[in-house]
């Protein structure tokens, strides 16, 4: 072993591996290696933790050779905290191990045993952070998430070098009745899985990794000899590789260089340190006083390369020490350059995930415009994809280590949204979602398929229900071509019909392999890799078979299928309705990195990434707690007493680790600290690692270095800000000249005009008209339209309203109406079995006046124009009921669903639609109705209470009769027709009579912002 003399550490306020190149070249490091010629460095080892340190070690040496000729060391990879990475070790192979199981397989495998045990189990929770907590039969989803928990438990094991016999140490008496299962499964698991792993000719990739680092600590001697070896960087959290950092310290010319090491701990620190009753694990020194232990060094004897005080570092350590010590913060401090130690912090305390990302990106882009390099570290990927995306705004590419999730790629959302169209059986929203993909080609190429796409969704889907399945699609196409526009808002022509068919039949034959599939009952995950591949490349053909343009995340997801169909006949069963979440599972872990050329000033690290690498403006994200540190999770398998139990580290061992890459971090010239105070839909709680610095700096450098860090968080604030200081919206009011403004309105916009003229501007002077919601439910007003076509289908075929079977007539045209809806059957029948007690009353109504009609007329059409200001004016509409009564005279019938106008209104004049139909009807608008005056004007609410149909005559102003408040109600709207109609200075303003209460949202109300200026969600508007 290393007596100390060739264990050296560089300090957090060093750079890494520019120190280690500047002590290699100078001799501070293997002093007594001749140092002459060009060949010198080629004999050297170097092991590093990561690959991104091997190429930056590298560059290191070729800046401090000064452009001088010659060969670089061998710079291999030792792997870093991740057991599945594989070493880069030299090769020596006396006994060849058998290939490393893929991380695919091992799940499969691990989820079809757990699938097994819990179908034995009536209600088996679970509840760990990791999974989100759950209690009953685990998803697919969470089962895959339970046999990676289980997995890591086994690589847990593996590294630690225990086996099944140290569950036997595990102290079962006080255990809960699910941890005495959960006992009981791992206990199989572990005695059963080398059995599992023979026969498939395979090891844990962990377990591989420990064995070629014991063998190779075993025959180091034998592959170096004399020659140097260095192994940098690593804190030996993994006891192989503790093992084989002690080998290469016991070689002749063997060197270890530590990053970090506190040099200064005494021996009373130290001890402190070893004792598990102070909970050290989440110390940052606790790994790599672990590793001195292995060594046989004491942390006096270790050499530091580099400045060795810095007052920032030791006010780092100060902060970060045991809690017994922090009570000595004041005595600590009282020795540290407290101001100096503050310079160059600063901290960012964002309202939010989306502002912090804002304001680093700022912070970035500063550095890179005054010639500074800049690292951004962050354990959260989903920060780290919003901080690329700030910087993409600037044009800048970060490098980003960690790339995007392989769900969130495009290739990963493509077969999702597949997925998603398939099981919701061709919903709406999902084939739209799915065609408008501009990765799908369909064969068609895609200048072929968006405008079909649009097509379909504007005059077919919306507010249509086709069937399930592309049949459902095409009945619906079939039938508007026979019948009409079939209720669309716009007609179909016989060649939109034939595109539309033509490109559903692309899409059926694309989506064939996974419509097979399921159809076929439950499948295995290879069976569904199969049928992905396949459906993928149908998706993606382009024109006459051409290639389609590259697509990120196509090479990754292609290697997970064809990892999957490989897998044969393990993994659990999948069915229809689990075929999301097992996809979603299947994918998790991967991860796709950007395929654009990175700025070469700035990266986007992980903080194992981080560990060795510097810039000179470091920003350390995403400080809070759950994230850095990452939650201390012992997994749902085995709980923290159950895991030290058996020998194991406990899980807040990861908090010592996020520790130390923190107090690493920290040591970079210039370091800005981020956090954000919502996480989520909650409020975040800043990290403890910010709370401890804030605690030994105290209130007022504290709020100095906050101070710093506002500067960036108020520039992110005022990105998007025009100049101006913000003022209210104003009420809108456009002044289109006279010859744009409508000569002819509907009897449904009188009340309008009156109450908010700008609505007739947008629908009548811009053109625009509500589109129906892709894929909306059915709601209230659509129920009311259905029953307004019932009733007045009944009166429009000539039906008798004596006939015995009436009743029956009436809900046979109800039965055919309300088949619009088959797509939803459940809703369909509820409101037909409401509708059949409101036809019951209905009937009784009209037999009841029946001897007072002479003539019923439903559903009919009108048009009626009177001359105004000079030109002429048209009123149209249509008029649910006109009956011609034995007196002569006519009653107008209005059929409400909803709520029927107030008496106020009525009497206010607020309500014009019935009194307006009676001028026409006078007029002689209504071809099939004779001119006459009006008896009555009557609402008719129909309901599902028990009092299904309520006749309610129209409330005349006090002392007027009916005909008065028709006059009036005419003299007032064609007052309003001169005045905004027919005058050009005359503004079109939004919302000047609202009606109070009213529950739904006008069809204009998002065009004319009036959430910004209006006062209340009651109507009342400013200045009223």
């Amino acid at each position: 072993m290393g007596a100390g003399g060739n264990i050296f550490s560089v300090p957090p306020h060093a750079p890494f591996l520019e120190t280690l190149a500047r002590a290699l070249i100078d001799g501070a490091v293997l002093p007594g290696w001749p140092r002459q010629g060009p060949f010198w460095l080629s004999d050297i080892t170097i092991f590093l933790p990561t690959r991104r340190a091997r190429g930056a070690l590298a560059d290191a040496l070729v800046a401090a050779l000064g452009g001088a000729p010659m060969l670089l060391p061998d710079i291999r990879t030792l792997g870093g905290e991740d057991p599945s990475e594989e070493p880069f070790l030299p090769p020596y192979e006396a006994v060849a191990l058998p290939p490393a199981m893929s991380r695919v397989k091992r799940r499969l495998l691990l989820a079809q045993l757990i699938g097994k045990w819990l179908a034995t189990r009536a209600d088996t929770p679970f509840s760990a952070p990791a999974l989100g907590g759950y209690r009953g039969g685990p998803n697919i989803a969470e089962v895959l998430a339970l046999a990676d928990s289980l997995g890591t438990l086994i690589d847990d094991f593996a590294i630690a070098g225990r086996d099944l016999s140290d569950l036997e140490a595990i102290e079962t008496g006080q255990l809960a009745e699910q941890f005495l299962a959960n006992l009981d499964f791992v206990r199989f698991i572990f005695a059963n899985w080398p059995a599992i792993l023979k026969a498939e000719g395979e090891m844990d990739a962990s377990a591989r990794t420990t064995a070629l680092l014991h063998r190779h600590a075993q025959v180091l001697p034998k592959i170096y000899g004399e020659r140097p070896v260095i192994v940098a960087g690593s804190t030996g959290s993994m006891p192989a590789t503790a093992e084989l950092i002690a080998a290469i310290a016991a070689l002749p010319r063997g060197a270890v260089v530590l990053p970090g090491l506190d040099t200064g701990l005494d021996p009373m620190r130290t001890d402190a340190l070893r004792t598990d009753r102070n909970n050290p694990h989440g110390h940052p020194q606790y790994g790599l006083v672990r590793l001195l232990d292995t060594l046989g060094v004491r942390p006096e004897a270790v050499e530091t390369l580099g400045p060795s005080a810095a007052p920032r570092t030791e006010a780092v350590r100060a902060a970060l020490v045991l809690a017994p010590e922090t009570a000595r913060w004041g005595e600590i401090g009282a020795g540290i350059d407290m101001e100096a130690a503050a310079e160059g912090i600063a901290l960012v305390a964002a309202r939010n995930p989306e502002e912090e990302a804002r304001a680093i990106a700022i912070a970035v882009h500063d550095a890179l415009a005054n010639h500074r390099t800049a690292a951004v570290i962050t354990p959260d990927q989903t920060l780290a994809r919003r901080i690329a995306a700030e910087l993409r705004r600037a044009g800048i590419n970060a490098d980003d280590a960690a790339g995007t999730p392989l769900h969130l790629s495009r290739a990963g959302r493509l077969v999702r949204q597949a997925v998603t169209l398939v099981v919701g059986r061709y919903a709406p929203v999902d084939l739209m979602a799915l065609l408008r993909n501009r990765h799908v080609e369909l064969g068609l190429g895609r200048a072929h398929v968006a405008p079909i796409g649009e097509t379909l969704d504007l005059k077919v889907l919306r507010g249509q229900r086709p069937g399930t399945g592309i049949s459902g699609l095409k009945t619906i196409v079939a039938a508007m071509v026979r019948d009409g526009d079939a209720g669309a808002r716009r007609p179909l022509s016989l060649e939109d019909a034939r595109d539309i068919s033509a490109l559903l039949d692309a899409l059926d034959d694309a989506l064939a392999p996974l419509e097979a599939l399921i159809e076929g009952g439950a499948f295995r995950p290879a069976q569904l890799a199969v049928a992905l591949d396949e459906t993928l490349m149908r998706l993606r053909t382009g024109e006459a078979g051409g290639a389609p343009e590259p697509l990120e995340g196509e090479a990754e997801l292609g290697a997970l299928l064809e990892t999957l169909a490989r897998q044969g006949e393990r993994g659990p069963m999948i069915e229809r309705t689990t075929l999301p979440l097992a996809l979603d599972g299947l994918m998790a872990g991967q991860s796709v990195r950007p395929h654009r050329p990175p700025h070469e000033g700035v990266t986007l690290y992980g903080r194992l990434e981080a560990r060795l690498m510097t810039a000179d403006r470091v920003i350390l994200a995403g400080l809070v707690e759950g994230v850095w540190p990452e939650v201390a999770d012992p997994g749902p398998w085995l709980s923290r007493g159950m895991r030290m139990g058996a020998g194991l580290e406990p899980p807040e061992k990861l908090h010592g680790l996020a520790a130390h890459d923190f107090e690493m971090a920290m040591g970079a010239p210039e370091v800005i600290l981020t956090l954000s105070e919502r996480q989520g839909t909650g409020p975040a709680t800043p990290s403890r690692l910010v709370q401890r610095l804030e605690g030994f700096f105290g209130a007022d450098r504290f709020k100095a270095i906050a101070e710093r860090g506002a500067v960036w968080r108020d520039l992110a604030r005022r990105l998007d800000l025009t100049g101006q200081p913000p003022r209210a919206e104003t009420r809108p009011a456009p002044t289109p000249p006279k010859i744009a403004r409508p000569k002819k309105l509907s009897i449904t916009d009188a009340e309008t005009l009156l109450r908010s003229p700008y609505d007739i501007y947008a629908k009548y002077v811009l053109g625009l008209r509500k589109i129906e919601p892709l894929g909306a439910d059915p709601d209230l007003a659509e129920r009311g339209t259905i029953i307004h076509d019932i009733v007045g289908d009944f009166i429009v075929k000539g039906h008798d309203i004596a006939a015995p079977d009436a009743l029956d007539t009436l809900m046979g045209l109800a039965r055919t109406r309300f088949a619009a809806l088959d797509a939803i059957p459940a809703r369909r029948d509820l409101w037909l079995s409401r509708f059949a007690q409101a036809a019951h009353q209905f009937l009784d109504f009209e037999r009841q006046r029946d001897a007072r009609v002479a003539k019923r007329h439903a559903e009919i059409e009108g048009e009626w124009q009177f001359p105004q200001d000079g030109e002429a004016f048209t009123l149209k509409g249509r008029a649910d009921r006109i009956d011609l009564m034995a007196s002569g005279k006519l009653e107008i019938i209005d059929f409400k669903t909803g709520s029927i106008p107030s008496q106020t209104d009525m009497k206010d004049f607020f309500a014009p639609q019935l009194p307006l139909e009676a001028v026409m009807a006078r007029g002689g608008g209504f071809d099939a109705v004779p001119a006459a005056d009006a008896e009555a004007l009557t609402y008719i609410k129909i309901g599902s209470k028990p009092d299904a149909v309520e006749p309610t005559p129209f409330a005349l102003p006090k002392n007027g009769d009916l005909d008065t408040a028709i006059a009036e109600t005419f003299r007032r709207f064609i007052a309003h027709i001169s005045k905004v109609l027919m005058q050009d200075d005359q503004p079109m303003t939004a919302r000047v009579f609202p009606k109070k209460g009213q529950r739904f949202r006008g069809d204009y109300e998002h065009l004319a912002r009036t959430g910004e200026w209006a006062l209340t969600e009651s109507g009342e508007d400013e200045g009223e």
